[in-house]
């Protein structure tokens, strides 16, 4: 008993010996790692990642290791950049008389006693009242182009912009575009602070961005949030517009309000990515969504606005939908439909565009759309804004699946008329005249109450042709009061995208004569 004793007290009195030699080893080469501590990295107050050395042991990773996440993102000096080139835009349109037409159930009844003749239309003026607006834009350029949207300023009869530093201009419009919803104005100012136009398509999902503009009339307001997704195309309905608008949004849930249309979408190095356009929201206000019109369109957009006026659109000719939605569509009406197309992603061909540039380079029905030049297409709206950024008449190799086989075709891109012409804007110059509403002293001696007179026609000049002379005062354009140079340019678009694509004027030259003349555009 007394030996086995002895055993048990040798054998914890060993075990304690080697604990305790360990634990000060332990020690001491804990003690020699942590005492450097002041040299191994902390990134912003926090430890960095840890990761295994060569001996096994966990050690703090070095600074080169450390994820990007964890780094600090200083939004701060892009904030200033984008309130610095992010304007103040105010709108207003005039007050229009309208002439309309009106049947009166009485006017047969006492046309005989009141001498109006035979026949119960009679005519009437409605005026509309002055409006106005506000939004935001972007300076993209030191002499003074600025992007805006198109829905901030169409229509409007005077621009006023006013910049971070309150200094204050009037605009004129360059160019509009209802697609895209995008504007170009043009202040006269000299070395304006712009904002550096960055790549929408390096974005990434969760990457900080800020949305610069003035809601609520709040000038220079700046909300953080991140990159929702890309490529978002609208709920339906929630855009009205011409029908053929390009939708591939960037969202995000940094807030957008009534004010920051037009605004500036700016990521953490303070370069432009994106041009505020709209929030989806039931109340009016931001409840999380925000959507912003992605510099690869806008780029694209503003060159052909400055050039020609207009933007010369091209079209691959197709109608269709996402792949997975045309799956969804076919289960839902017969669960038994089961089909493999090769692909889970692309862009089903539903029906070709006759004299389409896709039909004529060989699409069929029933082909899957996956890239256009080696650029993976998913759906319609990643399809929508790469060929988006083309003109009628440039040749890209679209990348299908066929019978589940891939192929490649050249497809040369069409505008909307079926060829590669260039589209020439919709605007008054295209009357080859020269416009000026008229003075209030000539309202008195002419006994006037509006009008525009042609101060200058060319040789070929539409109006010309059609018997116009110089100094004609427009006063009525397709029944439509004409009291601005703005409000005969509104009419003229609008019968320019008219089945009749005919401008009705009537008016009176100074001598009192009166005019009245049809003129065919093209």
């Amino acid at each position: 008993m007394k030996q086995t004793m002895k055993r048990l007290y040798g054998t914890i009195a060993l075990v304690a010996l080697v604990s305790g030699v360990t634990g000060a080893v332990t020690f001491s080469f804990l003690h020699n790692r942590f005492s450097t501590m002041d040299n191994e990295p902390v990134v912003n107050g926090q430890l960095t990642d840890s990761k295994s050395n060569d001996d096994g042991f966990l050690t703090l990773a070095s600074k080169d290791d450390t994820p990007k996440s964890h780094s600090y993102i200083d939004l701060t000096e892009a904030a200033e950049k984008g309130c610095a080139a992010v304007v103040y835009i105010k709108v207003t349109q005039n007050g229009s008389t309208r002439i309309q037409e009106y049947y009166d159930p009485f006017d047969d009844m006492f046309s005989q006693f009141f001498g109006r003749g035979n026949g119960g239309t009679q005519r009437r003026q409605i005026q509309t009242p002055k409006r106005q607006g506000a939004g935001s834009g972007v300076i993209i350029s030191s002499d003074g182009y600025i992007v805006t949207n198109n829905h901030v300023v169409e229509g409007a009869d005077d621009i006023e912009i006013t910049l971070n530093d309150n200094r204050e201009f009037k605009a004129t419009v360059v160019g509009l575009d209802a697609n895209t919803d995008l504007a170009l104005l043009k202040i006269d100012g000299k070395d304006l602070p712009t904002l550096v136009i960055g790549d929408s398509d390096e974005l990434k999902v969760g990457e900080w961005v800020l949305a610069v503009g003035n809601p609520f009339n709040l000038k220079s307001t700046v909300t953080a949030g991140i990159v929702s997704a890309k490529a978002r195309k609208i709920a339906e309905g929630s855009r009205s517009g011409t029908g053929n608008e390009i939708e591939s949004y960037i969202q995000t849930d940094a807030a957008i309000n009534a004010g920051n249309s037009g605004g500036a979408l700016v990521n953490s190095r303070g370069e432009l990515v994106g041009i505020n356009a709209a929030l989806y929201s039931q109340t009016g206000s931001f409840t999380g969504y925000g959507f912003a019109i992605p510099t690869t369109i806008m780029k694209k957009v503003v060159t052909d606005l400055k050039e020609y006026g207009a933007v010369q659109r091209a079209l691959i000719g197709i109608s269709g939908s996402d792949l997975s939605a045309y799956i969804d569509d076919q289960k839902a009406k017969d669960e038994t439909w089961n089909k493999d197309f090769g692909t889970n992603d692309g862009v089903y061909v539903a029906d070709l565009i006759e004299n389409g540039a896709a039909k004529e380079a060989g699409l069929k029905e029933g082909d899957v759309i996956v890239s256009i030049n080696d650029k993976k297409v998913s759906k319609m709206s990643e399809l929508q804004e790469i060929i988006t950024r083309y003109s009628p008449g440039d040749k890209v190799s679209v990348g299908i699946i066929r019978d589940k086989k891939p192929k490649t075709i050249d497809v040369t891109l069409k505008n909307g008329q079926g060829n590669t012409k260039v589209v020439k804007a919709q605007n008054l110059s295209a009357l080859g005249a020269e416009f000026k509403e008229i003075t209030d002293d000539q309202k008195k001696s002419l006994n006037l109450t509006n009008g525009v007179q042609i101060t200058k026609l060319n040789n070929d000049s539409p109006l010309r042709k059609m018997g116009v002379g110089n100094n004609f005062i427009i006063m009525l354009a397709n029944n439509v009061k004409i009291s601005s140079v703005a409000d005969l340019e509104r009419v003229y678009k609008s019968a320019c995208e008219s089945e009749a694509k005919t401008l009705f004027v009537w008016g009176k030259y100074p001598s009192g004569r009166t005019g009245s003349y049809a003129i065919e555009l093209e």
